[in-house]
């Protein structure tokens, strides 16, 4: 598979000139310490889910790193795991380029909203939450 800048002729990637595809992982939080400094930093939310971001310490400019929660309000563990599928994904696509380096960010599914929510949607909320919690701190 060719990434979509690939030169092309008639439609084609020209052998020899193909980028390589990147692919771009943001690692995960998994410390009830890293979840509970996001909860204390600054949040936005949005129909579809919440966005807390937690600026990391001055010494930590490392990737950008993103944990993902649904409590029991979002409904049993079959619609937790598919909020949290599609935050998990929204996240891979967006953050790479949106995200920032030495920031934490956590989403928070919403009840009834993460699971049912159109997948556009969703994604043009992280762009539109990370653009305001960005220009703000």
């Amino acid at each position: 598979m060719t990434p979509h800048e690939a030169p092309q002729v008639d439609g084609r990637a020209v052998p020899g000139e193909t980028p390589r595809a990147v692919f771009l992982r943001v690692e995960t939080l998994r410390k009830r310490r890293d979840f509970l400094a996001a909860a204390r930093a600054a949040h936005r939310a949005t129909p579809g889910f919440v966005l807390q971001v937690n600026k990391r310490d001055a010494g930590d400019e490392g990737a950008p790193r993103v944990g993902f929660t649904c409590s029991k309000k979002v409904g049993n563990a079959v619609a937790r795991n598919r909020a949290k599928r599609r935050l998990r994904e929204i996240a891979r696509q967006v953050l790479p380029v949106h995200g920032r380096a030495g920031i934490d960010y956590v989403l928070i599914g919403r009840r009834e909203k993460t699971a049912t929510r159109p997948y556009s949607q969703l994604k043009a909320e992280l762009v539109h939450a990370l653009a305001k919690l960005h220009e703000s701190g």
